[in-house]
């Protein structure tokens, strides 16, 4: 029976409380135990979260692995066209789950969570799409031998996402695992479990049961099970470094392939034959200032030619200047929350390192008068200038809305300062020269790389980093074919 949606995101958001999405049905966690989920702009609880732990991942991936047979038989045409038909009901759903993870999140929901609502959507169409490339190939390997290989499925694949686009990041790494074949339990993140689980939700109207499950907690307890269960085929993560690098060893204990996005400190340079509008157009959307700079490719180091710095510095701290801070839900705002108090002590932590090394601080916006909005999670855009390239504003990622602005002479000087970095997934260079937007492409070391533009992941746009950033891509046909799929070759002797 076809789900209404429900544009209220409070109903929503209780309606959906204190569950799992397990073989096609919403169900308790196994030991009863849930925790609050909050709305970062008023601090208040807006619903609960099951509390998930490995009796809930051995119920889970069981349902997936029981499942999955089944799911990989049927024509790979005809998956495609189901993952398809997710997506068209999912756009129909796009208002409401914009609405839901605006106030679970506390990205303001005209600038940033319509958004990601409507790509969610997006990227299942265009997956579902790409059901006719899980093909094989011929190998002339011998005249008396037909020699071939086919594409199967891994089995069971396991997704950990983040909070900050968690509908999007998470239809990255469902969409074309279960186009290939596979089925899937995801974790969810402790801070937006709700959008994602409606998310769940509404795809049960088309996939078979269990083919799609979602779980809910924290990540020792719920996602490192998940990560360890002997069934578990395949991994893919979103999120820190730090966790990163205990996924990884706990996959290659068990030696299954895993894809790892870890985040960046990105670079954006800025030529001195820049169009100087287009750069600050780019700024401020590459930044991610809507999204409160809490973003893995945010272009969080700004290094402009000398000739450009002042005037870029000016017209970017003007135009941030007009950027409304708000309730998510509001139409008019343009900037949120920090997600939670944590993340939000961390920013803080941040702008007061900046300024005690010495870096000059331009702290940007207003924060909001509304009293319901006194207990928020607001922080203010922070533009650093004269900052020294070893600072640890300069260095380390802090997923918030704070950006350096770094000033240069020569072209040389821009590209060493932008790859003296721990990180490497994406880079911008601003240029109406060609021959230096070539050269700068070919040595940025990042995984995405643009010129003139800053455009966030989209379908179809191969994305992932190098360095700390992580291992493999996503979003594009080779993801599902490298990532979720396996290769066998087979030979038949005809003599």
């Amino acid at each position: 029976m076809p789900i209404d949606p429900i544009l209220d995101p409070s109903v929503l958001a209780k309606e959906l409380s204190g569950y799992h999405l397990i073989n096609g049905k919403l169900v308790a966690p196994k030991n009863g135990k849930t925790f609050d989920v909050l709305n970062p702009a008023t601090g208040k609880v807006i619903g609960q979260a099951a509390d998930g732990d490995a009796d809930d991942v051995a119920i889970a991936v069981a349902a997936a692995k029981a499942a999955q047979k089944d799911w990989a038989e049927r024509p790979a045409r005809e998956r495609g066209k189901l993952l398809a038909e997710c997506g068209r009901i999912l756009m129909s759903h796009s208002e409401e789950l914009g609405r839901l993870v605006a106030l679970e999140s506390g990205k303001a929901l005209r600038t940033e969570s319509r958004v990601e609502a409507s790509v969610l959507a997006d990227m299942f169409v265009f997956f579902g799409g790409l059901a006719s490339e899980l093909k094989g190939e011929t190998v002339p390997f011998n005249p008396n031998m037909m020699t071939l290989t086919t594409r199967e499925a891994v089995g069971v694949v396991g997704a950990i996402i983040p909070w900050n686009v968690p509908m999007m990041l998470m239809a990255i790494k469902v969409a074309p695992a279960l186009v290939a074949g596979n089925a899937v339990v995801v974790k969810s993140a402790e801070d937006t479990p709700l959008a994602v689980l409606r998310v769940c939700q509404i795809m049960q109207e088309v996939l078979p049961a269990g083919v799609f499950n979602i779980l809910s907690g924290f990540g020792p307890s719920c996602g490192g099970p998940l990560v360890e269960h002997k069934d578990i085929k395949k991994v893919s993560f979103t999120g820190s470094v730090e966790t990163g690098r205990t996924v990884y060893r706990a996959a290659a204990e068990k030696l299954i392939p895993v894809t790892l996005e870890l985040g960046g400190k990105s670079p954006m340079i800025v030529m001195d034959d820049a169009d100087l509008d287009k750069a600050i157009a780019g700024a401020i959307g590459g930044m991610r200032f809507t999204r409160q700079g809490q973003s893995c490719t945010a272009a969080s180091r700004m290094l402009v030619h000398e000739s450009l710095h002042d005037e870029f510095v000016k017209r970017l701290i003007d135009k941030v200047n007009t950027l409304k801070m708000g309730d998510p839900l509001d139409e008019e705002t343009d900037i949120g929350t920090i997600i939670n108090r944590k993340q939000f002590d961390k920013v803080c932590g941040y702008i007061e390192v900046g300024e005690n090394e010495g870096a000059t601080k331009n702290e940007l916006s207003a924060l909001p008068t509304d009293g319901a909005l006194s207990d928020g999670l607001f922080v203010r855009p922070v533009i650093f200038t004269n900052v020294d390239p070893n600072a640890r504003i300069a260095r380390e990622e802090i997923f918030g809305p704070v950006a350096c602005v770094f000033k240069f002479k020569t072209f040389e000087e821009a590209l060493e300062l932008a790859n003296d970095s721990d990180f490497g997934l994406a880079a911008t260079v601003w240029t109406t020269d060609l021959k230096t937007a070539l050269v700068a492409t070919k040595r940025l070391e990042a995984g995405f790389v643009q010129v003139n533009q800053n455009l966030v992941v989209q379908p179809n746009l191969s994305y992932g980093g190098i360095k700390l950033s992580g291992l493999g891509k996503e979003a594009s046909l080779e993801s599902m074919l490298e990532h979720f799929t396996y290769k066998k070759t087979i030979i038949l002797n005809m003599e």
